[in-house]
């Protein structure tokens, strides 16, 4: 179950069926984004692919030399571009692919508007999702829901990724979701629909255990979002944030014109592939390791050139000594950043009480050092609301809670109304209230003993002690022991076994922390796969994005103004 693999495989078949000859690939916005995430453009230009244009670019040039390969989402949109191009054909022939099902009213208005006949096939190819690693998936969507129900038009677009994401692993799960929530069940009820309308497509070889797909709500862990990350790759999207692969550094101090904006893709990087999942610490030796590498294998400037066979060498070993020279200042660059901003915004201190708030629970501790921090006029305003906010969920219901006193403490610092509003607005998105687990107090004796020994042994790291609530689900999940009491079966069957292949998704967004969670338990658990899915994938920013959009805090107009900006940002 790889996702990459998928949607490459997806790409690369169109391109093979269309046969030798120069090629333009013809996307939409969101299938250029689909593409691009698994294949370079270089990639694609050793395919005879020459042109990469979009559908509804209007002064897109006449090229009758070149064969059109289509990639688009069957919208109503797509489908009007599409007709209008039929009509005036501006390439030879035409391959298209719809990124997901595609109705037959559809099919039928293109075939009317194909009077040259200059379509060769029209095919259904679902990679209809945002692969971003080979266990990880995005749908690219913020702001989900409103209150605590979906958005029609994104429970549409959710409801189609994800039955995409199973027709392209060759999946027909069985389906559990979380019950309190329901936008959850209301999603499950969505996938279930498109499998039964749709069954001739998933009339797949039948496995001894079916696959599951287990649905769930960011409500019920608003922990993980909110924390600092010490991984690469979480911690690049936490404090630079990723879009696409794509990192902007164009606000980095005395950046180079060639670094403002740079690709991390482990399909084409061996030191992000090696490192993206090893803590801070790692990376900086790692890098010193890259470097002295790169040294030992620079080519000398006073190298002679004397003869045939020297040069030859020299220019052999150009491009590999290139990529490596790019490859090098661009994780210099990142690494350097991260190092600057961890300094500058104290984060190792503030990481480490925002460790305390989630996974301890002594209250006067985590008190005291929450009020130290907020007189540290090192601390942002931003990293100042969060540690309230992580004190807002742990101590809601404690009966020395003192949010008021910190409030107050915050508005003496000067925090902004906007960030202020948010530690409530967190709470009403994901308390006490609206969960249906508990996500701080240990359940059984096991766990319990666990924490005891974990507590007299002091802990590896101090800033890595959080365990995102997903991995005792999924814990849970593997070993039979989910309670169907809170995460019921859709229909009347259950699964007898254990589950092997999982597919997991939740809305309101997944974060590269609960992506490690995946990657670990893959690495740990011989016969499990899993493949984890979000309606996007958070850092801390994205989520109180994603707060703010639901309106759950109030129904203010000031606030509506807010969530309307932030969602059209995107």
């Amino acid at each position: 179950m790889n996702v990459v693999f998928a949607v490459k495989q997806y790409v690369s078949k169109m391109i093979e069926d269309s046969g030798p000859g120069m090629k333009v690939l013809l996307m939409d916005k969101e299938t250029t984004g689909i593409v691009s995430m698994v294949y370079t453009q270089s990639e694609i230009l050793q395919k005879e692919v020459y042109l990469f244009e979009r559908i509804d670019s209007q002064n897109r040039e006449v090229m009758k030399h070149l064969k059109a390969i289509c990639f688009l989402r069957p919208t109503k949109e797509n489908v009007g571009y599409l007709i209008q191009e039929l009509r005036r054909p501006k390439y030879s022939i035409y391959f298209i692919y719809f990124s997901n099902v595609i109705s037959k009213s559809d099919v039928k208005s293109l075939a009317e508007a194909d009077e040259q006949e200059v379509v060769a096939e029209v095919q259904e190819f679902y990679g209809d999702y945002i692969a971003v690693n080979p266990h990880l998936f995005s749908l690219n969507i913020l702001g989900c829901c409103q209150g605590r129900n979906w958005d029609p038009a994104q429970l549409s677009r959710t409801t189609q990724g994800l039955t995409a994401l199973l027709l392209s692993l060759k999946k027909c799960p069985m389906i559990r979701y979380q019950l309190s929530s329901e936008a959850a069940k209301r999603l499950a009820e969505c996938v279930k629909q498109v499998i039964t309308k749709e069954y001739e497509l998933f009339e797949f070889r039948r496995t001894e255990v079916p696959p599951l797909l287990l649905i769930l709500d960011r409500c019920d862990d608003a922990i993980t979002p909110l924390l600092n990350q010490w991984t690469y790759q979480a911690m690049v999207h936490e404090l630079l944030g990723i879009n696409n692969n794509r990192i902007d550094l164009s606000r980095v101090p005395g950046i180079s014109k060639d670094l403002r904006e740079v690709v991390l893709s482990a399909e084409n990087d061996e030191f992000y592939a090696n490192n993206m999942y090893l803590n801070f610490a790692e990376i900086g030796s790692n890098i010193k390791n890259l470097m002295e590498d790169f040294q030992k294998k620079k080519p000398k400037e006073q190298q002679k050139l004397e003869s045939i066979a020297d040069m030859k060498a020299f220019v052999e070993n150009y491009p590999q000594f290139k990529k490596m020279s790019g490859t090098v200042s661009k994780h210099v660059t990142v690494v350097g950043e991260l190092s600057r901003l961890v300094s500058e915004r104290n984060l190792l201190e503030v990481s480490e009480v925002e460790q305390e708030l989630a996974c301890q629970n002594d209250h006067s501790s985590a008190l005291q050092n929450v009020k130290r921090l907020l007189q540290n006029p090192k601390v942002t305003e931003f990293d100042a609301a969060r540690l309230v906010m992580l004190y807002a969920l742990h101590y809601e219901r404690h009966s020395s809670n003192s949010l008021p006193g910190l409030m107050m403490d915050l508005r003496n610092k000067g925090v902004s109304e906007k960030y202020r509003k948010l530690v409530s607005a967190v709470v009403e998105y994901g308390g006490k209230r609206v969960r249906g687990s508990d996500l701080f107090s240990p359940k059984d004796a096991v766990a319990i003993t666990k924490q005891f020994l974990k507590g007299l042994k002091g802990v590896e790291n101090v800033y890595t002690q959080h365990q995102p609530f997903l991995h005792e689900t999924l814990d849970h999940l593997i070993k039979g022991k989910l309670k169907e009491n809170v995460y019921p079966y859709l229909g009347p069957s259950t699964l007898r076994d254990r589950p092997q292949d999982i597919i997991v998704f939740i809305i309101g967004g997944a974060t590269y922390e609960e992506a490690l969670t995946v990657y670990n338990l893959n690495r740990t658990t011989p016969g499990v796969r899993i493949v984890l899915g979000g309606t996007t994938v958070h850092n801390t920013k994205s989520f109180l994005e994603e707060v703010l959009a639901s309106g759950l805090h109030s129904r203010s107009r000031e606030s509506s103004q807010v969530t309307s900006r932030s969602a059209s940002r995107r």
